[in-house]
């Protein structure tokens, strides 16, 4: 099958495109680089750098023609969101609108997103939380993210075209950016091997559910399949607290920093922890990678870096 991947040299992204390569597809990838790497691409995908905002997107689409579009490309950073939401909604909403008409205009099958599952139930009222579970966003980007799942369904009643949206938990693993994404464990990693002070905002009680990144790529797989559509949560099912984090990776990394707190966060959830069930009881997925041994590969990963 030939697919395009927004978002390809991304972190999640190109842990996917390395995955559907080895699984025999087509691979195509776009992406502006803004945040992904070009170290990330696979060279056996056939590369385009380019916005997913550009009118060049039609000639992508006119070449290539792809049966299936899996759409990571994104603003992804919350705290942006926060302090620039017209640049969030020009990247994951008029981006995302630019990427639908050429899908629908192509002949595109089916697209895959990747949307939050964090970000889009806000404060929950159940946990862990359900697909069902009342969307109500603090942030820009949760906003975004939820406009792009609406979008996607009008596209389906309109044109008929497929959809799947993958509501991820908070993702980690190799190649997550400290620097850009603002991953809690990427950060947290990144300091403590180089000996700096990790700062745990405020009281470190706050919970997330951590699904490392191979999982996501599984989900992302399961759903490929022609029948399968709309919308399922991609994580564990567990919640780890802030303070829990930090104490698994100070005795992976072997460091000597303290546990040190800072301010909290304005706007920042106190627990997030979703529920994966009907991914589970439908395609048979679930997270084989254990919290313990996906911190440890993903140290691994960063002390390889250093």
């Amino acid at each position: 099958m030939k697919v395009l991947v927004t978002g390809g040299a991304g972190f999640i992204g190109s842990h996917l495109v390395d995955r559907l390569v080895q699984e025999g597809h087509e691979v195509v990838v776009v992406d502006n680089l803004s945040t992904g790497k070009r170290r990330n691409l696979n060279r056996s995908a056939r590369f385009y750098k380019l916005d997913i905002q550009s009118a060049r997107l039609a000639r992508v689409f006119r070449n290539e023609r792809p049966s299936l579009v899996m759409h990571l490309a994104a603003q992804m950073d919350v705290r942006r969101s926060v302090e620039d939401p017209v640049f969030d909604a020009q990247v994951n909403i008029l981006g995302m609108l630019n990427l639908l008409e050429q899908a629908v205009r192509h002949g595109t099958r089916k697209v895959v997103f990747s949307s939050s599952g964090g970000a889009i139930y806000g404060e929950q009222e159940h946990f862990p939380a359900p697909e069902s579970h009342a969307t109500q966003p603090l942030s820009p980007y949760g906003i975004s993210k939820l406009s792009g799942e609406q979008y996607l369904a009008y596209y389906q009643r309109v044109s008929g075209i497929q959809f799947v949206s993958l509501r991820y938990a908070n993702v980690y693993g190799p190649r997550q950016d400290p620097e850009g994404e603002a991953g809690v464990v990427a950060i947290f990693i990144q300091k403590l091997l180089s000996g700096e002070q990790p700062i745990i905002n405020g009281n470190g009680r706050q919970t997330r559910d951590f699904v490392f990144v191979d999982d996501v790529v599984e989900a992302n797989l399961a759903v490929m399949g022609k029948e399968v559509q709309g919308t399922y949560n991609v994580g564990t099912s567990q919640e780890t607290s802030v303070n829990d984090l930090f104490v698994i990776l100070k005795d992976l990394t072997t460091s000597g920093c303290k546990e040190v707190h800072g301010p909290a966060k304005q706007g920042e959830q106190v627990r997030s922890v979703i529920d994966a069930a009907k991914l589970r009881q439908e395609l048979g997925w679930e997270p084989r990678v254990s919290l313990q041994e996906g911190l440890s590969r993903t140290v691994e990963f960063f002390r390889g870096q250093g």
